[in-house]
């Protein structure tokens, strides 16, 4: 074979080699994606708004779902403007239908759906108890009011568990062969629509009716309802339905939303109860996040000093959600950890 022609082979073949080189893939181990966690592949992806949140239904979701638009918005009773123009046949009927401005449209379009949410496995067993965590903390609002002579105040906050959660949370509950509780919450509401004269009557109903709720969440595991990495997500889906409810009560450093700042007190109170459920378990795993978590929720809890509003706003809305947010990054860093 001749220099020149054994040159054009040798060249043929490292061009080739560099050819291969730069069509090959990256092998998978170097840049596969993180898998999903399970949370996240339980929920169809269609269901989830940026930074894993689920979307909201506008056509079914409760008002305290429906207010994390009027809290994102700043827009007064925009929840009640939103379930009175319903159905939807898609999201931009929001514009249509002049509930709200294109402009405001486009901050929440991410968040917003029609699209039923299917959620499986433990992303469902969390909104489970944290719909029935929701109730427990309009109960525990309401008896406040109660206790303090203010049954006008207390009713709303016995109605909405029984005329929205409860329907929101029913075929769950038919799953999970929940006997009917409906029923003892209508009948504590009528109690107190009556003007809850009969003191004992009220204590005797309020107690049945947390009862029920308490009953309904024992039915899931007792490892799972034990769990900080479980207990935790509910915690914050507790405080992030706070978190929005806050922001819907208050306008121009103002509390001009009283239901609103009772709902917020309340669910913050029962995310108090349960994070003291698994305190235990939390600092002896991570005792320097466990001493952060409870020094954050100490400082969230001063923003509602008492059941009746206070004159100006303790803290704002801004303020309130990086609390919420400060609460949410240390539990997940628990969970990972767990």
């Amino acid at each position: 074979m001749s220099f020149f022609k054994f040159f054009a082979l040798l060249f043929a073949s490292m061009s080739l080699t560099v050819l291969i080189s730069c069509s090959t893939p990256p092998s998978d181990t170097a840049s596969a994606p993180a898998s999903p966690s399970p949370a996240q592949s339980s929920m169809a992806m269609d269901g989830m708004a940026h930074g894993g949140k689920p979307k909201i239904n506008i056509n079914t979701a409760i008002l305290s779902e429906l207010d994390k638009f009027e809290a994102q918005l700043g827009v007064p009773a925009l929840s009640n403007k939103i379930q009175a123009s319903r159905p939807y046949g898609k999201p931009e009927e929001l514009v249509s239908k002049n509930v709200i401005t294109q402009a405001q449209f486009d901050q929440i379009k991410d968040m917003v759906t029609i699209e039923d949410i299917v959620l499986t496995g433990e992303a469902k067993d969390v909104d489970y108890m944290t719909k029935l965590g929701l109730m427990k903390g309009h109960l525990l609002v309401a008896k406040e009011l109660l206790d303090l002579q203010k049954p006008d105040q207390a009713e709303p906050h016995i109605g909405h568990p029984v005329e929205e959660i409860y329907a929101d949370v029913e075929d769950q509950l038919t799953e999970r062969n929940v006997k009917e509780f409906k029923t003892t919450l209508i009948t504590f509401q009528d109690l107190v629509r009556a003007g809850a004269k009969d003191t004992a009557k009220i204590n005797s109903e309020f107690k049945t009716s947390m009862q029920a709720v308490d009953d309904a969440i024992a039915t899931l595991p007792a490892t799972q309802r034990q769990s900080p990495a479980f207990v935790m997500q509910v915690i914050n889906g507790l405080l992030d339905t706070a978190n929005a409810e806050y922001g819907a009560a208050i306008a121009n450093g103002k509390i001009t939303q009283a239901i609103e700042y009772q709902d917020s007190r309340g669910f913050v109170a029962y995310a108090n109860e349960l994070y003291k459920g698994i305190a235990t378990q939390v600092e002896k795993q991570s005792p320097d996040m466990h001493k952060a978590i409870q020094e954050t929720m100490a400082e969230l809890t001063t923003v509602w000093p008492a059941p009746i509003p206070p004159a100006a706003a303790v803290k704002t809305p801004t303020q309130v959600s990086q609390l919420i947010k400060t609460v949410e990054t240390d539990t997940r860093k628990v969970a990972k950890a767990s």
